[in-house]
């Protein structure tokens, strides 16, 4: 192959946005048929194709005239139409007179090409395929509009991969956010912990499946806020009220504790208005609650814990409140908004049930590490690999850490190597002493997986990696994203696992 034509075929960008485009590129595809007949009537010639290029194999994705769905890029005119560049029309009027082609063993033998005609298909900057017009008659003379023809065609594939690509792209997120919102349903249900945003201009709370149990309401996404404030105990609500209406004035957080007036259980809620409208209005109010009745029925008990609880819980749900509002910022749709949370709260949830197993003690860095992929891979044993001392982690280390190892997980799922069949995580977890203290370094890489470029925006997951380990002074997250895999590495001391 010319090392022209090499490079351009074998260009990362090119092959990124031809394997976006079309996963599938080795399956012919039937929307594409009529698009092949159509150029093949315009030019009287008894072959064409809609192709995609890749770096070593061309695919047919529709032909006319030929049996084949595939072929070499070495005996490929349209890997040389690619190779030009730009979106111009590459002609070959006689190969058999070509000084490149006329040796071809499809010239020169059955079934003795001689004509081709062929436009690029251009998505995102990138030549990925074409559409292309072959005869085994020379054609010495080509009208100008037949090949405006060919390219408007050429357009209307491009035009077509990019809805196919589109809708790939909604049903795949539509699918993440289902095994999201299940997370989020299982979550809620061990952490008992409910969700809801109050939208104070049209007087209803949309509030997830926890809380509507918690308050004893109707499992629907859209409540009147009425029928949610009336739900309150009566001795309970003025104080309610009053908490609630301090904390918009002030621009203060809610923190406060109610009965529920069918079943008498105590919920300990916790919230704050989300935003105003120009006048300092508040529009909307973010909040969470937590059944607490089994604390509150057991008083000796609860006395001795809730400085404990307390500070867990309102760091959770500071957490979890600030998780909200930077995942909320990305969509005005609460449902959406409750869908798109619940892998994180999720994988806060995992933390906290092991804590909770250990009696918010110490507990083992492969627990967390297996807790929190397991729902990320169809095989665990094959897919995470494992390398590691035997390590122990207190709470703050593995709410934070596992926070970090959810958020790589959920982008090595979308765009790493969890989401093809073959790719792994390979973790290697050592404990070593620095300056006299104990320090985990932690590192995480993907193999296996397609070609990764360092995105051109940084998300907020990006940003969660980063700071979920911020309150614990010395840690650190360093991302690399390497084309064969992004690699983490993360610094972690290990001085508080021990403290009781």
């Amino acid at each position: 192959m010319l090392p022209t034509l090499a490079r351009v075929l074998g260009s990362q960008d090119r092959l990124a946005v031809l394997h976006a485009a079309a996963p599938d590129m080795a399956q012919p595809d039937s929307d594409f048929d009529a698009l092949a007949r159509l150029a093949a009537g315009i030019f009287g010639a008894p072959i064409a194709h809609v192709t995609l290029v890749g770096q070593d194999w061309q695919w047919f994705k529709a032909a006319v005239g030929t049996p084949e769905t595939r072929m070499r890029v070495e005996e490929s005119f349209c890997a040389h139409t690619i190779a030009q560049g730009g979106r111009e029309v590459f002609l070959v009027h006689d190969a058999s007179r070509h000084p490149v082609f006329r040796h071809w063993r499809k010239v020169a033998e059955a079934p003795s090409l001689r004509f081709y005609a062929g436009v690029p298909i251009v998505l995102d900057g990138q030549a990925i395929g074409t559409v292309c017009v072959l005869d085994v008659v020379a054609h010495s003379d080509v009208p100008a509009k037949q090949l405006e023809e060919l390219r408007r065609i050429a357009e209307i594939a491009a035009v077509l991969f990019k809805i196919k690509e589109e809708a790939h792209t909604r049903s795949l997120k539509e699918a993440a956010l289902l095994r999201q919102e299940q997370r989020l349903a299982m979550a809620l249900q061990a952490a008992n912990v409910g969700s809801w945003l109050w939208d104070i201009r049209a007087g209803t709370v949309a509030g997830d499946g926890a809380m509507t149990r918690m308050f004893g309401l109707p499992p629907e996404r859209s409540l009147r806020a009425k029928a949610v404030f009336s739900s309150i105990h009566p001795d309970d609500r003025a104080a309610t009220f009053s908490k609630l209406r301090k904390a918009m004035a002030a621009d203060e957080e809610y923190d406060g504790m109610f009965r529920i007036r069918s079943s008498g259980r105590w919920l300990l809620g916790r919230g704050r208005v989300h935003d105003r409208d120009g006048k300092g209005v508040p529009l909307t109010f973010l909040g969470m609650s937590i059944d607490v009745s089994e604390q509150q029925e057991a008083v000796q008990r609860t006395r001795l814990l809730l400085k404990e609880l307390n500070h867990r819980v309102k760091n959770t749900l500071a957490m979890l409140q600030s998780l909200a509002r930077q995942t909320l910022r990305q969509t005005s749709d609460p449902a959406e908004f409750m869908m798109a949370f619940a892998g994180r709260l999720q994988a806060i949830s995992e933390a906290h049930g092991l804590l909770s197993d250990h009696e918010w003690g110490t507990i083992r860095l492969s627990e967390l590490i297996s807790k929190q992929l397991r729902p990320y891979v169809s095989d665990y044993a094959e897919q995470v690999e494992l390398h590691k001392d035997e390590i122990l982690l207190g709470p703050d280390q593995a709410v934070g850490l596992g926070l970090v190892l959810h958020e790589l997980a959920t982008n090595a799922v979308k765009y790493g190597a969890l989401s093809v069949p073959k790719g792994k995580i390979v973790l290697t977890a050592r404990s070593v002493v620095e300056e006299g203290s104990a320090v985990l370094h932690l590192t995480w890489t993907e193999v296996g997986g397609p070609p990764v470029q360092e995105p051109r925006r940084r998300g907020f997951g990006s940003l969660l990696i980063e700071r979920s380990l911020d309150k614990i002074i010395g840690s650190s997250v360093k991302v690399e994203y390497m084309s064969a895999g992004v690699t983490a590495l993360i610094h972690l001391p290990l001085y508080s696992a021990a403290r009781p």
